[in-house]
């Protein structure tokens, strides 16, 4: 089977993030994928210098003309930009519009641009409830718990207690992703019914990290259709990633940080790579 997916989200110029990058990660991993734009950006790799919303009621056209005539296997909600998207999308996700929802709560760029609204936060909390997996980092768990980015998790314990108490908002499974965190391990928090418990893969030293959040979760929508459970897909997407960030630097594009390179499998000659990123649960 060939999985239908779709990305709803903003759309990234340099093809490191956002919609681009959610499309190359389907492509890479097998599956076909769909575009919603909510949000076009004048960005590349040194930063965002701006962006010019979607309007709410187009982008609900959008997906509304998409799923009346393709039947989509999983959904990934990246940027969504205003409040009025905002609800509009989690509207449909209350409405079972959208099929398996990965939510990355795209609210602040690395580089340090806001690319959601400050009344908008509001309304990704409330959209907590009604996906499948929210996929924050640090910061944005810290924003979303009511928090200042400046009290986001700075170690494991606070990860786990920052986990559970998005579940207690409403959250159905998290991935607390801690590639911020120091050491020689990339150490992420899985927080389902069962309870929490430690994703530990190898840190990948490189300054070519534009996307990497994206790609993660598209990575996950990309691989949960022909995986028995939603923790496979998130130890596969892992894996993935940590080899595209492994890859990162044979790539060349833009002066500042650089994006993953999102084809190392197959190779920059199409000989296609067998090197594997072990992950395991600690």
């Amino acid at each position: 089977m060939i999985p239908v997916v779709a990305s709803i989200g903003g759309s990234d110029p340099s093809g490191g993030a956002g919609i681009q990058a959610d499309l190359k990660t389907f492509g890479a991993l097998g599956a076909y994928g769909c575009a919603v734009l909510t949000s076009l950006t004048a960005q590349s790799t040194q930063g965002v210098t701006g962006v010019h919303p979607v309007p709410a009621e187009f982008v609900e056209d959008q997906v509304r003309t998409l799923v009346a005539d393709i039947t989509l296997h999983a959904t990934k909600i990246g940027m969504l930009g205003t409040a009025t998207v905002a609800a509009t999308v989690g509207a449909l996700c209350r409405q079972g519009v959208l099929p398996q929802v990965v939510l990355d709560p795209v609210m602040v760029s690395t580089a340090g641009s806001r690319l959601l609204d400050r009344d908008a936060v509001d309304q990704v909390r409330g959209m907590l409830a009604h996906v499948a997996l929210v996929t924050p980092n640090l910061a944005e768990a810290a924003v979303l718990l009511g928090l200042d980015p400046a009290e986001q998790a700075q170690d494991l314990a606070t990860m786990k207690e920052h986990a559970r108490r998005l579940q207690d908002l409403g959250a159905r499974r998290v991935l607390l992703k801690g590639g911020h965190l120091d050491g020689d391990t990339s150490s992420d928090i899985w927080g389902d019914a069962t309870g929490v418990r430690v994703l530990a893969g190898r840190r990948v030293r490189t300054r070519h990290t534009h996307g990497t959040g994206c790609s993660l979760s598209s990575a996950i929508v990309a691989l949960r259709p022909r995986l028995p459970d939603w923790a496979s897909a998130v130890v596969g997407a892992k894996e993935w990633l940590t080899g595209a960030l492994a890859h990162a630097d044979e790539l060349r594009v833009g002066h500042g940080p650089g994006p993953v390179h999102h084809f190392w499998r197959q190779g920059a000659a199409g000989t296609g790579s067998t090197e594997s990123s072990h992950v395991s649960w600690a």
